[in-house]
């Protein structure tokens, strides 16, 4: 292992924000004073390795508070980890968040995404750019999706320092977004997570119910509001009983694999290799989606409980939140009731006083949309790059830290709140036999009212987006993301459950439902898409790699009519789409071609 430092020094301040985070430095080997003495031997290697999965805590302790990470920072941090700096350099670089250039302590993150590019992000980068060129003391970048769908065109700006800053500027203006640039700290407050979900006070919701009704930070309004009383229930049934209740209630996974929750949490359940791990992803990257941060933002604690019951069921003692960095709210908001579940003993070493012991760690992602897939997840959390693994082995065989773990998603996990206060049979009633209960999907684009609605299995398409008020013009929709793929606007009869839209040839996917009329460029959106699966694979496999290259590329020679002629390069396109979703490890590059095979066929995009 190659643990040769490099001769730069941490600044007084990178160095603080490392130390901050994982204490001061006991010998010379770790970065303290020098010590004739202490240079002899290595003290506490293997304790220090086993902190391996620090490194991404460390990169944003340092990213936070100067803005960058430069050399001797990462240097001082790889010397506190035992980390090689050449695989460490290469963790800070997967991801889009950290810069290792100096650039200004604000960054302007601007949406660029399909949404946004849909409601004029183009030309609010453009005046932005403008405004805040060199010398301004802001870095602008072109972001992909924020998980503002709803409020587009979005902008975050991220202000370095003791502590970091952050605002949202959505539905941005030029003016807003450089005023929020400037100063973040007075930058008006954002709409509570309830603006977001347009049926509020709807007395059928089950998942969305108490957003806007409790307090998000009171875990007494939480708890007056039925909050705990599927845990109560999760102790008197038993980790078998709670598996036997979610297996019979039809609850599939909500991220969009559809696997069945039950078996996942028996297998892992089951598995006499020890310790078990629960991860809960919330790190959607999808664009188009944002259910998970309405939840987080809204009812905080729903999924505090639901961990905490997925992890009593499964035989885990330690959870992990991987939450998107892009969520500085979500963040703050899951932070405090996570602290108070802690204080109030609805966490730690004997919760309800039932002699079970579970916490749960907070991670930050830092922008990559691959980490969205469970493995990939895995590797990030343990602070290696965010490239997926090979499976077999599956992770409840060997997930985290080569355990058995259980991975689901946000909205995969609320809902076994509602499963046990209502029981199996009553929650298996909602919806279709193949797709039971409720689903949370995400509207935006050309409608009048964007948001998070939740409605049972069954519903059509067109039911959904009615409420949603679709403007004139429909020419498409998205179903399911940039992952997904597009229906046409007298497709509106799709029944939106997953065997449903199998069988209409599309898929549900996370729950994305974008509308698209017919003053949006269908060619230029398509060539977004390809930008955004080149841009985030992850580089690890050859038919990804090249192929989400190749894909672009012939978007672009197409668009621009250069080069070969369009049925030339849509013969290549399909072709390249083949070998990417036959060959591709992960579900990445298996997707990456959907949604244009989807245009061509579907659409006549390029007829």
């Amino acid at each position: 292992m190659d643990l040769h430092f490099g001769d730069s020094k941490p600044t007084d301040e990178e160095r603080a924000a490392v130390d901050a985070l994982l204490g001061p430095p006991e010998s010379s080997w770790e970065g303290a004073d020098r010590c004739d003495t202490d240079l002899r031997w290595a003290r506490g290697g293997r304790e220090a390795r086993d902190r391996r999965d620090l490194l991404l805590p460390g990169l944003h302790a340092v990213n936070d508070r100067v803005g960058w990470i430069s050399e001797g920072a990462l240097n001082y941090l790889c010397r506190r980890l035992t980390v090689p700096p050449a695989e460490a350099y290469g963790v800070a670089t997967f991801y889009a968040m950290f810069s290792l250039r100096p650039r200004p302590a604000t960054v302007l993150h601007v949406c660029t995404d399909l949404a946004c590019a849909a409601a004029g992000a183009g030309d609010l980068c453009a005046g932005v750019e403008a405004r805040l060129g060199p010398g301004s003391g802001v870095a602008v970048e072109r972001s992909p999706c924020l998980g503002l769908c709803e409020r587009a065109p979005a902008a975050l700006a991220v202000r370095a320092g003791d502590p970091v800053r952050t605002a949202v500027s959505a539905p941005a203006t030029v003016e807003a977004a450089v005023r929020t640039a400037g100063a973040p700290d007075a930058a008006p407050p954002e709409p509570p997570a309830v603006a977001a979900v347009p049926q509020a006070g709807d007395p059928s919701l089950t998942l969305l119910g108490r957003v806007g009704v409790v307090d998000p930070a009171s875990l007494d309004d939480y708890r007056a509001h039925g909050g705990y009383a599927a845990l109560r229930r999760a102790f008197a049934l038993g980790p078998a009983g709670v598996i036997r209740e979610v297996t019979d209630s039809g609850l599939v996974g909500r991220g969009g694999a559809a696997f069945p929750t039950g078996r996942k949490w028996q297998a892992t359940a089951s598995r006499p290799d020890r310790p078990h791990y629960l991860v809960c992803n919330a790190d959607e990257s999808e664009p188009g989606t944002f259910k998970d941060r309405v939840i987080m933002e809204g009812d905080p604690y729903a999924l505090v409980e639901a961990m905490t019951i997925a992890a009593y069921a499964t035989g885990a003692h330690t959870g992990y939140l991987y939450l998107r960095g892009e969520y500085p709210r979500a963040l703050h908001r899951m932070r405090h009731a996570v602290d108070r579940a802690r204080a109030r003993g609805l966490l730690g070493d004997d919760i309800l006083g039932q002699g079970y012991a579970f916490d749960i760690e907070i991670r930050r992602g830092a922008g990559a949309y691959v980490c969205g897939e469970e493995t990939a997840l895995f590797n990030s959390i343990e602070g290696y790059r965010g490239e997926p693994r090979s499976k077999p082995p599956f992770p409840v065989e060997k997930g985290l830290f080569g355990k058995p773990t259980v991975e689901n998603n946000v909205e995969t996990l609320v809902n076994v709140l509602p499963i046990l206060t209502r029981g199996a049979p009553a929650y298996a009633a909602t919806g279709t036999p193949g797709s039971t209960g409720t689903k949370l999907f995400c509207v935006s684009g050309s409608v009048e009212r964007p948001g998070v609605y939740e409605v049972p299995f069954g519903t059509t398409l067109g039911a959904l987006l009615e409420p949603a008020g679709v403007r004139e013009g429909l020419r498409a929709v998205l179903l399911g993301g940039a992952a997904g793929g597009f229906v046409r606007a007298d497709e509106l009869d799709i029944p939106l459950t997953f065997e449903g839209t199998r069988e209409a040839g599309t898929t549900l996917g996370s729950g994305v439902v974008m509308a698209f009329d017919d003053t949006v460029p269908l060619p230029r959106l398509l060539l977004r898409i390809a930008r955004f699966f080149r841009d985030e694979s992850c580089g690890q496999c050859v038919p990804c790699r090249v192929g989400t290259v190749r894909q672009e590329e012939a978007l672009h020679r197409i668009v621009e009519r250069t080069g070969a002629d369009a049925a030339d390069d849509i013969a290549l396109l399909r072709e390249v789409g083949r070998a990417m979703r036959d060959a591709s490890i992960c579900g990445l590059g298996q997707t990456a071609w959907n949604a244009v095979e989807s245009a061509i066929d579907r659409l006549g995009a390029y007829a």
